[in-house]
């Protein structure tokens, strides 16, 4: 008999221990998810401030790039007008095969700066798809958290389980 109410005992105060753990377990859980929360927005601005900063780069080395290419395609009109003879006295002063060799150095130049430019253009590209992932990964989060609301904390259904 003293071990059947020992037993009974024990058992009502494990029940009224329970109650306020699980509130402390909820209380816990809670704390804990918010702070991944607060740990993913950070990370997910870290790396939206790091594509920022990369896009600002590669709109800088465009832009250069596009002063370069000027300064060679003024360069080559006035070598072309030389070639001709057009120049007058200046094209006297150099050697024709000089000027050749100038020319086709100047088209490799612009050829090796029009790739650079297509490399930048598509890392520009890349950037902007990044960019485009990172906001719609945002409104699937939020999508999921107002669903993970309205459902209470325990999801029924197998699909909810895994996505939680």
């Amino acid at each position: 008999r003293k071990q059947a109410t020992e037993y009974s005992t024990s058992s009502s105060d494990e029940e009224f221990e329970s109650k306020p753990s699980l509130t402390h377990k909820a209380k816990r859980a809670l704390r804990k998810r918010r702070k991944l929360e607060k740990e993913t927005k950070q990370l997910i601005k870290q790396e939206e401030l790091k594509r920022l900063h990369k896009a600002q780069a590669v709109q800088r080395q465009l832009e250069e790039l596009e002063e370069r290419q000027r300064a060679l395609e003024i360069f080559g009109v006035e070598l072309e007008r030389e070639l001709r003879g057009e120049a007058g006295t200046q094209s006297n002063t150099k050697d024709e095969n000089q000027m050749l060799h100038e020319w086709f150095e100047l088209v490799m130049e612009k050829n090796k700066l029009m790739r650079y430019e297509s490399e930048l253009l598509i890392i520009a590209q890349e950037l902007e798809l990044e960019d485009h992932q990172s906001r719609l990964e945002q409104k699937l989060r939020e999508k999921m958290a107002i669903d993970g609301k309205s459902k209470g904390t325990v999801c029924s259904s197998p699909q909810g389980q895994t996505v939680q």
